[in-house]
């Protein structure tokens, strides 16, 4: 059982914003406080460098923005999406439209090698490479003789 800190004058919009963002396996779901849908991200690390995994199906290498400022790297999405429909059997028009938006940002080590950063968008999800500086990486061991 965890404690919730709630305002008994509000309790009921609390109570239906925690039951839909919880996933009821013990997590919380990708969607935050105005429904916008946060990709989910992965984040390796090898002897070469790190790789980053955005998982966004759905959208074109077009909608997305990678920027690098300052050691933050920050991944950014804004789409717009809008339908006009009309129906001849009444006067009923309908426009329907959404927008998707999201923004990621993550501070980079000093190992990595700002200016060889490089991504790619293959079946819904971004790759973006981060390779680390040669000094960085981890040398070979090596036996050292004693003089």
């Amino acid at each position: 059982m965890s404690l919730i800190k709630t305002n008994d004058a509000n309790w009921l919009p609390s109570v239906f914003d925690d039951m839909f963002k919880t996933d009821w396996l013990g997590g919380t779901t990708n969607v935050n406080s105005i429904g916008t849908s946060i990709p989910a991200v992965n984040i390796g690390e090898d002897e070469d460098g790190f790789a980053v995994s955005v998982a966004a199906p759905g959208k074109k290498k077009e909608d997305f923005n990678i920027e690098l400022d300052n050691d933050v790297l920050t991944i950014s999405s804004e789409e717009k999406k809008e339908k006009e429909s009309s129906e001849k059997q009444g006067r009923y028009t309908r426009r329907e439209f959404s927008y998707s938006t999201f923004k990621r940002a993550f501070s980079l080590p000093e190992s990595v090698d700002s200016g060889k950063i490089s991504a790619s968008y293959n079946d819904g999800v971004l790759e973006i490479a981060l390779p680390k500086r040669e000094e960085a990486k981890v040398q070979a061991k090596r036996l050292i003789e004693i003089s």
